[in-house]
């Protein structure tokens, strides 16, 4: 084996040690000699007391890399595991470059952060991601949206337009932003977008509206539909609901006062008298699109046999239920008044011009008129107020929708 001299390194030498040997090197044996060891600070052979030592003494250890330190508390932690596997990588790298400690950290936070990358792939393949969400959202408490239920009313720190993430549950009999009629559940799929969820929303809200709302007479005229939208982010992790509200048409203000008029709130007789008021209801929304006659009498003949149907069932409805008291007269009394306009929608039906058809239908619209159901509404508790038909109230499909 050759031995090749090192030249000593440049730069100041250490100072003669007055243990010279006499070698070539200040400090070294000649050849042949062996100085006796020392080992400061009390060590012994085979020890390295305080870490390594170098030629002029001790030297202290290697660092820790920290970027291992930080790639192991990724994958233990089990949370943006890319991130943990991409940390160890680089650990490894800067390791074997700069001679630092901490190998066994950064394959491990590389290690656990595949595993944990390798879970999520599998769990957002069979769905227990969205278990993960309904499990996060169930155990959601305070004010997060996505707690609100049927019937809830909330207060919004920005109000019901735009982005919401909080809603302070608040009873309904004070002042609130909200009040919570309806959840619908979307399917489940790719994300569809904010405008196909806002349509979504504005026919299956409105829909909803009417269920939970059945006298339609209590609903104020400043009152307006919202709903809150799943955002692409919710969505990523099982969010699935369109959540429909009623709020004050100035999204700014506030209501007063519960809205809920459904079985939950009504007694019996109230229940019967809108499930037989809806009939009718149901069969004037059903009116034909052209406005006159003139321009669709057929249409317009077809409408006025469905509605003296809906009158006839209207009317069995209501002689079939046994009504209190202070009621049964003024029940009595609009029975009556339907029965005749039932025969005036027949006769319309039945019209052959255009003229004979107006003439049983303006005295079947006036027998049909709101004001002659106002007394025996009062009777039974009801409100007494016919709506008021405002376009402004018409459904505003652009700015009803917020986003969680």
């Amino acid at each position: 084996m050759r031995l090749v001299s090192i030249p000593p390194p440049s730069g100041p030498q250490p100072p003669h040690d007055p243990r010279d040997f006499g070698g070539p090197y200040p400090g070294l044996p000649p050849q042949g000699a062996h100085p006796p060891q020392q080992f400061p600070y009390g060590g012994q052979q085979g020890l390295a007391p305080y870490g390594l030592y170098g030629p002029y003494g001790p030297r202290p250890p290697a660092a820790v890399n920290g970027v291992a330190v930080a790639a192991l508390v990724f994958g233990v932690l089990c949370f943006l595991p890319a991130v943990g596997l991409v940390l160890g990588l680089v650990a490894l790298w800067q390791i074997r470059r700069r001679g630092e400690r901490g190998r066994g950290m950064a394959i491990a936070g590389a290690a656990l952060s595949s595993l944990g990358l390798a879970l999520w792939t599998v769990s957002l393949a069979t769905g227990f991601a969205a278990d993960v969400w309904e499990a996060v959202e169930d155990g959601a408490r305070g004010n997060s949206v996505l707690t609100l239920r049927k019937g809830d009313c909330f207060d919004s720190p920005g109000g019901l337009e735009g982005w919401a993430a909080d809603a302070d549950p608040v009873p309904c009999a004070g002042e609130h932003d909200g009040e919570v009629f309806a959840v619908v559940t979307v399917p489940d799929g790719a994300f569809p977008g904010e405008d196909d969820l806002s349509a979504t929303a504005d026919d299956r809200c409105y829909d909803l509206r009417d269920a939970y709302v059945m006298d339609g007479w209590a609903l104020p005229a400043e009152v307006d539909v919202y709903y809150l939208l799943p955002s692409r982010e919710s969505w990523r992790f099982g969010d699935r609901e369109i959540t429909c509200v009623f709020g004050n048409r100035d999204a700014q203000q506030t209501l007063t006062g519960s809205l809920r008029r459904d079985e939950t709130t009504l007694d019996a007789h109230q229940l019967a008298y809108l499930e037989a008021a809806d009939v009718l209801n149901d069969a004037l929304d059903r009116a034909p699109e052209a406005e006159y006659v003139e321009d669709d009498l057929p249409g317009h003949k077809e409408w006025a046999a469905e509605m003296a149907a809906a009158l006839a069932e209207q009317t069995r409805l209501l002689r079939e239920h046994r009504w209190p008291a202070d009621a049964q007269r003024p029940v009595r009394e609009l029975t009556a008044d339907l029965d005749e306009a039932e025969e005036e929608w027949a006769k319309a039906a039945a019209s052959g011009d255009v003229d004979t058809y107006y003439e049983h239908y303006d005295r079947g619209w006036d027998l049909v008129d709101p004001d002659g159901s106002v007394t025996a509404r009062k009777a039974l508790g009801l409100a007494t107020a016919p709506p008021v038909y405002d376009e402004e109230a018409e459904r505003d499909t652009d700015s009803g929708g917020m986003q969680v």
